[in-house]
């Protein structure tokens, strides 16, 4: 199964209120406080339940983070990975070997001081005895196997992409990587990859997500096992758009840089030709769309259900953003979506697919390479560029006297 479990909040949303960082915050964390992961949980245990899968890959597996005050650790408020399994009961784990957990973080916001201050008398009460706090999140990916078959991991690792989207060079940089598994199934070992490509993109440029891509296929090019991807790939087969061509959901558009039929600009086009098998169900077929739900989860507005209505989708989805891939000896039995009903458990559907591996004899390939990056959020770096306008205002200051 591949679920985007929604970290609770639209970020585009937020970003537009930058440089206004506690507006930005507080915007976040109401949103989040009524899309309620309380209530989404139970909704996405039930549809984990009742699909019974081996293997979940989750993205925007959220932590939400606070601190009392500025000298305060921080302390987490919702972990949406850990709730989501206490309410499977205990039948799935995340994937794990040596120490090392199938949970990969992505970018994140911190909790900054005064800059990310949030007020949430009813939260922070009980937990602070004060009505506001600092507030910040991370987002990640992740791989839930079911609890019997922990005993048969043999490998798990956490990677990163080198393309990283710059919304501020240096100061506010969206990372963005995979975590992966191996575990024998079958009789033979499969890899297994949960990864959560870049949603945003600028104009006659490559869209990040075609060069995360890129990377995640040459990462795997060594692996000789069976391999299963499974993602938010945030790339529809029909993107880059040409112009007039139906778009409500903002996918890239068509340019110079990125005409239509080259998969330059186009991550799902990156993996089939690479010769991955979507495992379906088609993508090019409207019902099957898996995004397009409104940010408070109350449905698709009037226009995009309008549009995806025209498109042949009854459910206001407007776009095909989830997949699983397949690669190296396995057949798919069957395959279909999930969620794109009420009651929501996300802004996205789900993908399900049912697997036979037919690969003779059983590889554990090499482990992937880290790609490891500078551990530091993109908030954190807006506050060390803070300090470093204040250190700088202090010199000259002194310089003049």
């Amino acid at each position: 199964m591949s679920r985007n479990i929604y970290l609770g909040a639209d970020v585009g949303v937020a970003l537009e209120l930058i440089p206004n960082l506690p507006a930005a915050a507080q915007f976040m964390w109401e949103q989040v406080q009524e899309t309620n992961f309380a209530e989404r949980k139970a909704i996405l245990a039930k549809e984990i339940t009742d699909e019974s899968p081996d293997v979940v890959g989750l993205q925007e597996a959220t932590i939400w983070y606070c601190k009392a005050k500025p000298w305060s650790a921080k302390t987490e408020v919702y972990n949406f990975t850990t709730e989501l399994l206490a309410a499977l009961g205990g039948t799935y784990v995340i994937a794990e070997k040596d120490g090392e957990q199938a949970f990969n973080p992505g970018y994140s916001i911190g909790p900054i001081p005064f800059l990310t201050k949030v007020t949430d008398a009813k939260t922070f009460q009980p937990l602070f005895g004060q009505d506001s706090a600092a507030c910040g999140f991370q987002i990640g990916d992740a791989l839930l196997i079911k609890e019997e078959l922990k005993q048969y991991v043999n490998q798990v690792g956490n990677s990163e992409y080198d393309a990283v989207y710059k919304v501020v060079p240096t100061i506010m940089e969206i990372y963005r990587g995979y975590t992966w598994a191996d575990i024998t199934m079958q009789g033979s070992n499969v890899r297994f990859v949960s990864t959560h490509l870049e949603s945003l993109w600028d104009g006659n440029k490559v869209p990040k997500a075609a060069d995360q891509a890129r990377q995640l296929v040459a990462d795997l090019t060594k692996t000789k096992s069976p391999i299963v991807v499974i993602g938010d790939f945030n790339s529809d087969p029909r993107d880059p758009r040409a112009e007039g061509f139906a778009n409500p959901g903002e996918q890239p558009q068509a340019s110079e840089k990125c005409p239509t039929e080259s998969s330059l600009c186009n991550a799902y086009k990156v993996m089939r030709e690479a010769n991955f098998t979507d495992a379906g169900p088609d993508a090019s077929d409207p019902a099957t769309f898996t995004w397009g739900m409104n940010a408070l989860l109350t449905g698709a507005d009037s226009a995009r259900r309008a549009a995806a209505k025209e498109m042949g989708n009854d459910f206001g989805f407007t776009d095909r953003l989830d997949y699983i891939f397949v690669k190296n000896g396995i057949d798919v039995l069957t395959s279909k979506i999930i969620g794109q009903g009420p009651p929501y458990g996300s802004d996205h559907a789900g993908v399900v697919s049912q697997l036979r591996i037919t690969a003779e004899g059983s590889v554990v390939s090499e482990a992937l390479d880290a790609h490891s990056r500078l551990p530091i959020s993109f908030w954190e770096g807006v506050g060390v560029l803070l300090l470093a306008l204040i250190i700088w205002r202090i010199v000259r200051r002194i310089r003049r006297r």
